[in-house]
């Protein structure tokens, strides 16, 4: 059955040719904000559901198609035709080898926004290597500034190259190119770096950075774990709480709280943050987490708990918003952001790749003749039952 989908983006057709990491989390975004969104999966994988798809996945409907069959490609190159928008994350030159790059999409539809992403961008001397969020933001300067001081570099899961700097901002460039079609009635190529996204991501620090207001130095720095007033420190049961109290009232506030004497016009003297550091961490220290939170929740202090991925969902702040939800079985983020008049939605649970492909035929107004005839060619793979 089509997807009762629901979001500002209920007009939009989008096709994601399967991929892993920020392309999915792209059309997982576009899906969750209403688009229909139908991913293309390889043949190989018809009827296998794998365990990242169920999140990453949801919201879609999947057509399993050999893109190295002529007749695949043709398909492809068809549905673009009736789409808004195509997402691929390919290294530069495989989709134009296979037969469905730009060129051959926008002549089969003008108005098309291509969406590509890659690590390194779609040209320059590093373009076609492997890589992986690590090396992206490794050379985009974003990694060289996250971690502690005297030690390496943190890694910061997958969040700063692949998602954040990567589907997210490849959504937004697609959702730009969109609105500029409305206008002009021409579709354009979207190229999404991961190193120019996390570089983009960065732009605060490389603004202090010319200024002089950052140092290179790692774990030096107001925000990145050098001051004792914006960090994380151990309660008494081994749990953590998080302090972000740069500005001087909420700095007050904080020495307050933790019943700490110093002078509080030595903020940030980074002479006093060694003793300060001590202090704030003793104090810490001589309660629980959950006595902290009933003590601090409802101040100005800037505090949080430092909650897991199990503990998160059941915090009455998300509890309260439904900022977590059930799909499937499985607990995880809401559609995000809110809207007041057209609410985003988890329309369906992810799909088993080649679920719908008949189906999604159908819609899309390929005749049922044709169907049997790319499903004998071997050019799709309908799931047992016709799909």
């Amino acid at each position: 059955m089509p997807l009762e989908r629901s979001g500002p983006l209920t007009a939009l057709r989008v096709i994601e040719v399967a991929g892993i990491g920020p392309v999915p989390f792209c059309g997982m975004l576009l899906s969750d904000l209403g688009a229909e969104v139908i991913r293309v999966d390889r043949v190989a994988d018809a009827g296998v559901k794998t365990p990242t798809s169920a999140t990453l996945g949801r919201g879609r409907r999947s057509i399993a198609v050999d893109l190295k069959h002529p007749d695949g490609v043709a398909l492809l190159l068809r549905l673009a035709g009736r789409a808004d928008a195509l997402l691929e994350g390919f290294r530069p030159g495989v989709a134009e080898r296979l037969g469905f790059g730009p060129d051959a999409c926008l002549a089969r539809n003008p108005r098309l926004v291509y969406g590509r992403m890659t690590g390194y961008g779609q040209t320059g001397p590093w373009a076609k290597m492997a890589g992986h969020d690590v090396n992206y933001i490794a050379l985009s300067g974003a990694l060289a500034a996250i971690g502690r001081a005297g030690q390496a570099p943190a890694l910061p899961l997958n969040l700063v190259g692949d998602f954040g700097g990567g589907g997210m901002l490849l959504a937004a460039g697609v959702l730009a190119a969109l609105l500029e079609a409305a206008r002009s009635g021409q579709g354009q190529v979207v190229d999404a770096s991961m190193v120019e996204g996390s570089a983009l991501l960065m732009t605060l620090f490389y603004e202090m950075l010319g200024q002089g207001s950052w140092s290179s130095e790692r774990g030096t720095n107001i925000v990145d774990s050098g001051a004792p007033y914006y960090d994380v420190f151990e309660t008494r049961d081994g749990g953590y709480v998080s302090l972000g109290s740069i500005e001087p009232q909420f700095f007050a506030e904080l020495l307050a709280r933790l019943e700490i004497e110093f002078d509080s016009s030595r903020q940030t003297d980074r002479a006093a943050w060694p003793e300060l550091r001590k202090r704030i961490a003793e104090a810490v220290a001589r309660r629980t987490r959950a006595e902290w939170e009933e003590r601090l929740a409802g101040t100005d202090v800037c505090f949080a708990p430092v909650l897991d991925m199990r503990e998160a969902p059941r915090h009455p702040q998300s509890a309260a918003r439904g900022s977590f939800l059930p799909v499937e079985g499985v607990i995880q983020p809401a559609p995000a952001p809110r809207f007041s008049r057209t609410p985003g939605r988890v329309a369906r649970g992810a799909p088993v790749p080649g679920e719908h492909g008949a189906e999604i035929l159908r819609d899309w107004g390929v005749e049922a003749a044709e169907i049997e005839r790319l499903r004998a060619a071997g050019a799709i793979r309908l799931p047992e039952g016709g799909g």
